[in-house]
């Protein structure tokens, strides 16, 4: 019989100490045994673990399986301004949430706000990786039961796309068509992508309606351009539900104070108007910067259509519910009104109560004279209007996340 604790069977010569009708084994003989018997225990113990961490053995997660009555959405850059936005309210409707970011513009810090909100199993999960990466983006998708994709993931300012062309076309239009790519590998068979006005260039007439030429001027608006003609070449043999929003100038923030708009200290002369106020008010810079007085406008700034993110947001729900095989949806999101830079300043003082100083400086390259929307037909197909249009009220709500959090995410 095969002895396993290598204890001899032979009988030893010394007999075991007797004590009435009770045995007991020598003190050298029972410690042998008990050490034995704790390797044999500490084997098992570390079997089961390396079997435990093996992906072999290791319970699927909900986020690879699909689930009935779960919609599980995959948000690209959803650590980002309009992302993270995005991502609060797919998860406050109760979809089943997977954001994909690289951080290099999102921060970290909006997406723990979001798993502090949600922090049940199966509701968000953070993926840190890049688009640009094709074996992440397999990865990404083998792990996953995606439903439908939000795809916002790009860098979005028009002046530092006319420094760094090849950065754009490579980070929207490449990165675009690797993740269309894994869709169709992975059947993923709703694509909600997140598109631009700055696709129409400066149209003769107004208000823009999405059957406006489309002739961009900067290598923004020429990437997204592109990423669009790629998404519509695919859709013609595909049966794909996709949606291509157009968005105008966006602003505001979460009106619970739970997120905010913060760019990196390093990207705020790039950035959105709404910022470079707040920078002001705050006193981080000396004053506001208004670039170009000698547009064709009524004031001579730059004429725009301010769409609140919570607006936006909605717009993209919508867009995703109303998604159907086999169909292109394009549309505006605007609220229909232009705004020029100057009124929007003066609306930013109001709702800061700061005298903002202004310096007026030459046009910047790649910018447009007047720009906004007619959004007749994102009425009619997806019963979405701006909700959130009066411009001083977007900028206070704004605002007040911004003076409670003066260092963005970094202040929580």
């Amino acid at each position: 019989m095969l002895n396993l604790f290598g204890v001899r069977n032979q009988r030893r010569n010394s007999r075991p100490l007797s004590v009435g009708d009770m045995d007991y084994l020598e003190p050298k003989t029972k410690n042998n045994l008990l050490g034995k018997l704790l390797l044999l225990v500490s084997l098992v113990v570390l079997a089961i673990i390396v079997i435990s961490r093996s992906s072999s053995f290791t319970s699927p997660s909900v986020f690879s399986q699909r689930e009935e009555g779960v919609t599980h959405v995959l948000v690209t850059g959803g650590a980002g301004y309009i992302g993270s936005h995005a991502a609060l309210r797919l998860l406050r409707d109760s979809y089943r949430v997977t954001i994909v970011d690289n951080l290099s513009r999102g921060n970290l810090g909006a997406v723990k706000v979001l798993q502090g909100l949600f922090p049940h199993t199966g509701r968000l999960q953070f993926i840190y990786a890049d688009l640009g990466d094709p074996a992440a983006v397999e990865k990404i998708f083998s792990e996953n039961a995606f439903d439908a994709v939000m795809h916002f993931a790009a860098v979005a300012y028009v002046g530092e796309s006319t420094l760094y062309p090849l950065k754009y076309y490579h980070n929207i239009t490449s990165n675009t068509l690797g993740v269309l790519e894994a869709m169709a590998r992975h059947k993923v068979k709703k694509l909600i992508y997140s598109s631009t006005c700055a696709t129409y260039g400066e149209p003769e007439k107004m208000p823009i309606t999405e059957d406006t030429p489309q002739v961009p001027i900067n290598p923004y608006g020429k990437a997204k351009k592109m990423a669009e003609d790629m998404i519509l070449d695919f859709s013609k043999n595909s049966d794909m539900a996709v949606m291509i929003l157009r968005y105008f100038n966006v602003i505001g923030s979460d009106p619970g104070g739970r997120l905010g708009e913060a760019p990196r200290p390093e990207l705020r002369e790039q950035g959105r108007i709404s910022g470079a106020c707040f920078d002001a008010a705050r006193g981080f810079i000396p004053g506001l910067q208004v670039k170009g007085t000698d547009y064709k406008t009524s004031d001579g700034t730059c004429i725009r259509d301010y769409i609140d993110v919570t607006d936006l947001v909605d717009a993209h729900v919508k867009a995703l519910q109303k998604a159907q095989p086999r169909q292109v949806g394009i549309y505006n999101v605007g609220t229909g009104k232009g705004r020029s830079v100057k009124e929007f300043v003066e609306a930013c003082k109001k709702a800061t109560g700061v005298e903002i100083k202004v310096d007026f400086l030459p046009r910047r390259p790649g910018d447009y004279a007047e720009v906004f929307s007619d959004p007749t037909k994102i009425l009619r197909d997806l019963n979405w209007t701006a909700q959130y249009t009066n411009l001083q009220d977007s900028l206070h709500v704004a605002w007040r996340w911004q003076k409670i959090h003066p260092h963005g995410y970094a202040s929580y």
